[in-house]
């Protein structure tokens, strides 16, 4: 088996420079239960690949860009999947498995499958947040579940 080194610095730039240059093909809008207080997120879709290599059964890597407008947020959710996010530019709080953590452009983090992502949220009044998410999923399956679904 072939071992590549990879500098993750270069790597994410190149993935920036993909979804800043690829149109989205699936954009949808989420709606926030009090949206006299928060706006809600965009979520585009902007690469969807299977995997085919041995070894992968089934399984999609799928990345999406969440834009975060100022006051705004995500409703409540869970990933079925392992999650990994890259803030690209703002703030962002973030609330899984019920602690918090505050992101700034450059930080990264990974979400175990099924946690509880409570709140995730833009609180800046004048700045927008851009948070590259990639997911590692089971083809057939989705990739975010409102929390009111069981798991």
């Amino acid at each position: 088996m072939k071992q590549f080194k990879i500098d993750g610095r270069r790597c994410m730039l190149a993935i920036i420079m993909l979804f800043t240059g690829v149109s989205a093909y699936s954009q949808t809008q989420q709606t926030v239960g009090d949206s006299t207080k928060y706006m809600a997120t965009a979520h585009n879709v902007i690469l969807t690949q299977l995997l085919k290599e041995k070894g992968f059964t089934n399984k999609s890597v799928e990345m999406m860009v969440v834009d975060f407008p100022p006051r705004s947020k995500s409703p409540a959710h869970r990933h079925p999947c392992p999650t990994f996010g890259y803030l690209i530019s703002g703030e962002i709080v973030s609330v899984f498995e019920g602690k918090t953590y505050h992101y700034k452009a450059g930080d990264s983090f990974y979400e175990t499958p099924n946690g509880l992502h409570s709140d995730a949220r833009n609180d800046s009044f004048t700045q927008p947040a851009k948070l590259l998410v990639v997911y590692v999923k089971d083809s057939d399956k989705p990739t975010v579940i409102p929390a009111v679904h069981k798991m």
